[in-house]
């Protein structure tokens, strides 16, 4: 090697060592200590300023919003309803504490002494959110809660870092067991539930606070995976996943001294119950939820703080006799219907009420075939009349009046009227002379007689001898409703309006003895900050005993044998009456036993409610009046919903019977004097179609001096028993000859 190459090696070694000096100068274990340092205290910084600019916000909307929870007097529940989530928030005392302790143990064993973060989770966190692995790592109860009430589920960095920052703030302001309400309350369970208490429903079918260690602990290991977790809808991989879970919860609870091994040996793997749908406002639910809302109106529950959610409502319904009065709509009624394919089966519409008649609560309601289908409520609607249901009235208002006669005689179930068709009123300004069914005359007929088969003629008379005032005033004190009501003769074939509800409590008045019975349907309405206690309604007496009991008398008859047979059963003792409107547009059966009172009615609606039409036709049954249909649903409903019957029986006292004028003597009686024919004396050609509207404006010559027949010789055969299509007076066709009613 010549001298120049040696100095340009050793130029070369000089240049390499210079250079490997200065790296090893540029990263010393000082420098590198310090720059540690130094990224560290700028994120501390950086920490801390962020600590000092992110604020607790308020919750968001998602995580306040409740259901509210309709609930049938058994607990079960009725309906949901509210904004489109299934929550109800419960406090955290409500749920037993090995549940609070199973979610302790499966989500974060360190909760009670942790300060509310888990910093090695949230940088996992942030690590696989900065790497596209979604919203993975573990977190702390308080972070969890913090994620569902003041924050979203979005998978980004900067939510993550609010979260870390938020956490460590609520974990001072706030206790353990707050931020462990929060978090169950705001959890999501799958099967669309909210919360635990919506969670303990889908799952178990139980309350929160009814819920064991076992079911539980398999809700606190349903938050890892809601959807893959649920055994019902879980592959296989999914239930071995899910029951390791439960397993390590209570391995967990064990190690934390929250349970014993004897006692987590003796558990078993807690399978919940299969999905049912979410409660809604189909079929009848949605009748009795409207109910309630009315109600709820009326004792300060406004829409708007229901809008809010959290109320959990419970009603008077029986389920079990719901369930009965919907089956016998359905199998008395509805299955005989042809909707799609007849046009007047197209129109019939069934309403029902059924009330405790010692208590006014609502224990069943039929609003429609279906609410979603059907909006107005059938059960409550006022627009149709009660007809011929309204004539126990006006004889509760006789006998409560203590009126008379024409001719002077106390008016009771044994008075003799003239039971002649369109016989004209006497003592009326306004003048009515009303048709009976089917144009029928009977003579002189008791007033039992006449409410047995509804004879028209007779209550005619008996409103104009009580006065139509006295009688609208003792309807309306029994509950009848002041709806198109006016003070003339011809409102005695319920010519107003009155609902299902109106009705019940009008018989349910009379069955509890004359002492005012209102209908309600609300029991309870509790809120986490407010409890509504149903107003009790009052109970006073407005109409006698005697006067009732007497009613009631007259009206088991009208079972026993009048045109109210088909609920005649000797399985229970009642008392009712039929009714059929002008041409037909609703049908009623009115009824009550001791322990029940309960009015069913169809009204025939066209137009979309519009219009009121005739149910003439109905099933191709001919006439549809209450003696049928109706009729039929009651009897049903009514053996079901006593269970198969009762040996309750009317206590009745001081039933008024009433004068029958006594027979002149013989002297007095003209040689001549006409005897009265055995048989009611029908018209010689009865019309096929009568008209609409009972006619005020007599059609005949002047009339008789009396409201009684002539008592020169007094009736002495037997009164005619009841006859097919007697189910009440009102004008209409005739019986369409099919053997069905009356039967």
């Amino acid at each position: 090697m010549g001298r120049a190459d040696a100095r340009r090696a050793q130029a070369q070694d000089s240049r390499r060592a210079a250079k490997s000096g200065g790296i090893r100068g540029l990263f010393t274990w000082k420098k590198l200590l310090g720059t540690f340092f130094g990224i560290v205290l700028l994120g501390m910084g950086a920490f801390g300023a962020l600590y000092l600019y992110v604020d607790v916000p308020a919750a968001n909307a998602m995580a306040e919003r409740q259901s509210n929870v309709y609930k049938y007097s058994d607990g079960t529940v009725l309906a949901r309803t509210g904004k489109g989530v299934n929550r109800q928030i419960v406090d955290l005392d409500e749920v037993p504490k090995n549940v609070q302790h199973a979610f302790v143990a499966a989500e974060n064993k360190t909760f009670y002494k942790d300060q509310g973060v888990d910093l090695k989770g949230t940088t996992r966190g942030l690590l696989n959110t900065l790497s596209g692995k979604g919203k993975q790592g573990g977190s702390t109860i308080t972070q969890q809660y913090v994620k569902n009430f003041y924050l979203t589920q979005d998978p980004t960095v900067s939510r993550k870092l609010k979260e870390l920052v938020i956490s460590l703030k609520v974990d001072q302001k706030k206790s353990k067991d707050e931020i462990l309400a929060g978090y169950i309350n705001t959890a999501y369970y799958g099967r669309g539930a909210s919360g635990i208490q919506a969670a303990a429903q889908a799952y178990y079918g139980v309350d929160a606070k009814d819920l064991d260690v076992a079911q539980g602990a398999y809700l606190a290991s349903l938050l890892q995976a809601p959807s893959q977790y649920d055994w019902n809808s879980a592959t296989d991989t999914g239930k071995r996943l899910v029951k390791e879970r439960w397993a390590y919860t209570l391995r967990n609870m064990v190690e934390m001294d929250w349970l014993t091994e004897s006692e987590r040996a003796k558990l078993k793997f807690a399978y919940p119950q299969k999905p049912k749908p979410a409660a809604g406002m189909e079929g009848q639910a949605g009748y009795l939820v409207e109910a309630a809302n009315k109600e709820l109106d009326k004792q300060g529950v406004t829409g708007e703080d229901r809008e809010a959610g959290g109320w959990t409502f419970t009603l008077t319904v029986d389920k079990k006799r719901q369930q009965a009065l919907e089956k016998s709509v359905d199998d008395q009624l509805e299955s005989k219907l042809d909707r799609e394919g007849n046009k007047i089966d197209a129109t019939v519409q069934a309403g029902a009420t059924s009330v405790d008649p010692k208590t006014g609560e609502v224990v069943a309601l039929y609003g429609g075939e279906d609410y979603i289908k059907h909006y107005i409520s059938n059960a409550t609607r006022q627009d149709y009349q009660p007809a011929s249901t309204f004539k126990p009235l006006v004889l509760a208002s006789a006998l409560e009046n203590e009126s008379k006669t024409q001719d002077g005689s106390l008016i009771g179930l044994n008075t003799i009227y003239d039971g002649t068709s369109k016989r004209p009123v006497v003592g009326s300004d306004t003048p009515f002379a009303p048709q009976n069914q089917d144009d029928r005359s009977y003579g002189p007929v008791s007033v039992q007689k006449a409410l047995n088969s509804s004879v028209n003629s007779v209550f005619a008379q008996m409103i104009v001898d009580v006065t139509p005032a006295a009688v609208k005033e003792t309807a309306l004190a029994l509950g009848v409703p002041d709806k198109n009501f006016p003070e003339r003769p011809a409102v005695t074939l319920g010519t107003m309006n009155a609902s299902t509800w109106d009705m019940a409590g009008v018989y349910a008045t009379l069955d509890n003895h004359g002492r005012k019975v209102t209908p309600h349907i609300l029991q309870s309405a509790e809120h986490r900050d407010r409890t509504v206690n149903a107003e009790k309604p009052k109970r006073e007496q407005v109409i006698s005993r005697a006067s009732a009991d007497t009613v009631t008398k007259g009206l088991t008859g009208v079972v026993d044998a009048g045109s109210g047979g088909a609920a005649n059963s000797p399985a229970y003792d009642a008392a009712a009456k039929t009714g059929t409107s002008e041409d037909n547009k609703s049908a009623w059966f009115a009824g009550y036993t001791p322990e029940l009172a309960t009015v069913v009615a169809l009204f025939g609606e066209g137009d979309g409610g519009r219009k009121q039409v005739s149910l003439t036709g109905t099933a191709n049954s001919g006439r549809a009046s209450g003696s049928g249909f109706p009729a039929r649903i009651w009897a049903d409903y009514t053996l079901g919903a006593l269970g198969g019957g009762s040996d309750k029986t009317f206590d009745l006292q001081d039933v008024e019977r009433g004068e029958v004028p006594a027979p002149p003597t013989p002297s007095d009686t003209p040689s001549e004097d006409p005897t009265p024919s055995e048989d009611p004396t029908p018209s010689d050609t009865p019309s096929e179609t009568a008209s609409e509207t009972p006619s005020e404006t007599p059609t005949t010559p002047a009339p008789p001096t009396s409201s009684s027949p002539p008592v020169t010789q007094p009736p002495t055969s037997p009164e005619i028993p009841p006859q097919p299509g007697e189910d009440d007076g009102q004008p209409g066709e005739r019986p369409g000859g099919d053997g069905l009613l009356g039967q």
